[in-house]
């Protein structure tokens, strides 16, 4: 039965490797919403700034 420990172990290594895996995912997940609600944002606030004059007069200047 010494071979118990080493097993034991084996299960413990592929659980943390498991854990770190969907922790880096999770957190890679989360940042790319953040990026895209951001730029979203940017997107709207550029869209609302933009009644200045139309680009006809200022070509034909």
């Amino acid at each position: 039965m010494t071979h118990v420990g080493f097993i034991a172990a084996a299960y413990a290594v592929f659980v943390l490797v498991l854990a770190a895996d969907s922790l880096g995912s999770w957190l890679r997940l989360r940042s790319a919403r953040r990026q895209a609600l951001q730029r979203q944002q940017r997107q709207a606030a550029r869209d609302q700034r933009t009644p200045g004059t139309p680009l006809a007069t200022e070509l034909s200047r």
